[in-house]
């Protein structure tokens, strides 16, 4: 009768603190290996795995989650989520199913705010007045609602093959030490895109979410985690301003100085731009942070920013990428200062995309390449690029300055292609 009552109030409350021998083998209390990667620098990444049996738990709901993430809180915790759960459309109070209606405050409505900022009568001035500060409004209300804050010595990982978290926006701010792991993380919506005008131009919509964001972060290990947007693709979002109606940001972006980051054996797919490293040209301050290491993930119909690097040292060995058939722009982005060292990673395109389409440079001026197949053939991304590009853009070096040490095997590009699309995403933990 005891274990009864203590299922049903798991069910009601969806925290549940769970013994360490509940589980043959505890993921909660995995560490990221030595020197696997940059985040196993110095003391390297071990999350909550020192939580005491009162900061375990297992989570069922939002509002679950939200306790036991317990604001972004420092105290060492290991939060594992199980089955489904919907931050952004979950049940509220009365148990009636929340949508982008139920954000909108202050006479918000997209009817009005198209007719406000309609580039033909508005201009190119920033949108402001009523219809953007009930926006604005809106946009904070839906915030406090999927924006869920990972704090220091945190460990969240979801339990078995199937747990997914729907709607939020995963946001590690400022924070030490976290693991992230086995969660398929979807469709961090934005309800509320802000028009961003643009005087030369046809200008933008800009949203808000990333699934997951790391922002002054360091230490932080994110594995097999499948992010995607999957339920609302932009794809099937109008047009509006004559530029599609853009829904969600990054997949995962590190910026604001983040620092000594593995984010191994994930996959990333059905996106535009996945992975930004270093958010400005002008933030200076990231020089000497940013170092990353990505390794064994999958890339899939990703149209951009896989990644694309500003300042960083980043180490990108063993990923595969299936390049998407329509509307694809580039794969490694080389920006301001960047120095990425790529080896070994395996490249499927259709037949319209060229070697020289997997690079876009913008102020970068080095990228170390080797080991790179192309529909199973070796290239030489460098050489080609150069080659591609002579006389409209400056040439690459080989150059980067720094070479990786903490790493473990690197494969060569056929055997972690087929490792990869065997392994990489949520549920595939060995």
């Amino acid at each position: 009768m005891r274990g009864r009552q203590l299922a049903v109030a798991a069910g009601l409350l969806g925290v549940l603190c769970v013994p360490a021998h509940a589980e043959a083998r505890d993921i909660g209390r995995d560490t990221l290996p030595a020197n696997d990667g940059w985040a196993a620098e110095g003391a390297g990444t071990t999350g909550g795995a020192a939580a005491d049996a009162d900061h375990v738990y297992t989570v069922t709901d939002r509002a679950g989650l939200v306790r036991a993430l317990d604001g972004g809180s420092a105290t060492p915790k290991i939060i594992k989520i199980a089955g489904t759960i919907d931050a952004d459309a979950d049940t509220d109070d009365d148990g009636d199913r929340l949508d982008c209606a139920d954000h909108a405050t202050g006479g918000y409505s997209l009817k009005k705010y198209l007719a406000a900022y309609d580039p033909r009568t508005w201009g190119s001035a920033k949108p402001s007045g009523p219809q953007e500060e009930a926006r604005q409004a809106s946009a904070a209300r839906q915030a406090e609602r999927i924006v869920l804050p990972v704090g220091s010595n945190t460990t969240l990982v979801g339990l078995g093959d199937s747990a997914v978290l729907k709607g939020a926006s995963l946001q590690v701010k400022n924070a030490e030490n976290v693991i992230i792991r086995n969660l398929d993380l979807r469709d961090a919506y934005d309800c509320f895109p802000v028009w961003q005008p643009n005087t030369g131009g046809l200008g933008d919509w800009k949203t808000a979410y990333d699934n997951i964001w790391l922002s002054g972060a360091t230490h932080v290990w994110v594995d097999h985690v499948t992010l995607s947007d999957k339920g609302h693709p932009d794809a099937k979002e109008p047009t509006h301003f004559a530029r599609t109606y853009l829904r969600h940001d990054g997949l995962l972006d590190i910026t604001g100085g983040s620092d000594l980051v593995t984010v191994s054996w994930s996959r990333f797919a059905g996106h535009d731009k996945a992975m930004l490293i270093g958010n400005s040209d002008t933030a200076t301050g990231d020089r000497g942070k940013l170092r990353v290491t990505l390794h064994h993930n999958a890339f899939e119909s990703v149209v951009q920013r896989a990644p694309r690097v500003r300042f960083g040292q980043v180490h990108l060995y063993n990923n595969r990428y299936d390049i998407p058939g329509d509307d694809y722009r580039y794969s490694l982005g080389v920006s301001t200062e960047s120095r990425m060292y790529a080896e070994n990673n395996a490249f499927h395109a259709p037949g319209h995309v060229e070697v020289a389409d997997l690079v876009k440079s913008w102020n970068g001026s080095a990228l170390h390449q080797s080991g790179t197949l192309f529909d199973g053939y070796p290239v030489d991304l460098l050489s080609v690029y150069n080659a591609y590009n002579s006389g409209s853009e400056r040439d690459l070096t080989a150059d980067v300055g720094w070479t990786p040490t903490l790493h473990g095997r690197i494969d060569s590009a056929q055997e972690a292609d087929r490792a990869v699309a065997r392994g990489a995403g949520a549920g595939r933990i060995p």
